[in-house]
């Protein structure tokens, strides 16, 4: 069984989701600004999304990790490493609630993330699905390192995603 790593940067602490990230994670997938996640979704939808987020680890050795604020024990968001097959290849991924947003906690999270993936698990490279419009995300891979793979394979149903590569270190 794989332990699910708590990892901690200047600001964050990365921990496994619990039962009381799921109403901040359901209140954010059925609104609007799961636009880019392929929502709005419905809470059966968005419940699936939050268990697949927590199998992963069990499944594949990786998964998601909860944004904790050190100084508040404030949960802000996640980053996630998603696979299976859903997921052509292994993707980084982040978002963050509302009120956490334009303070860089998802660049953060995603170095850690992406560095213990590279150091810790040995992968050599991971992507990240990104929906054009979402000039934020964009932006971030950007400034994470990542590089625009037009041939790299699509999610099923998200054909018009950009896909950014992310290379080890």
């Amino acid at each position: 069984m794989t332990v699910i790593p708590t990892l901690q940067t200047e600001r964050l602490i990365l921990r496994p989701p619990v039962m009381e990230d799921w109403p901040d994670y359901h209140a954010l997938m059925i609104s609007d600004r799961a636009l880019y996640m392929g929502g709005p979704h419905s809470t059966k939808a968005a419940w699936g999304m939050f268990c697949h987020d927590v199998a992963l680890w069990a499944l594949m050795g990786h998964g998601a990790l909860m944004m904790e604020d050190r100084a508040t024990g404030q949960c802000l968001g996640q980053v996630g490493i998603n696979h299976g097959p859903l997921f052509p290849e292994k993707e980084l991924g982040w978002f963050v609630y509302p009120q956490a947003e334009g303070k860089g906690y998802a660049y953060e999270a995603a170095v850690a993330l992406r560095d213990w993936a590279f150091a810790v698990r040995g992968l050599t490279t991971l992507v990240s699905y990104i929906a054009p419009p979402n000039v934020r995300s964009i932006r971030l891979a950007e400034r994470l390192g990542a590089v625009p793979d037009a041939t790299a394979a699509r999610q099923e149903g998200d054909a018009d995603d950009l896909v950014f590569r992310h290379p080890a270190p």
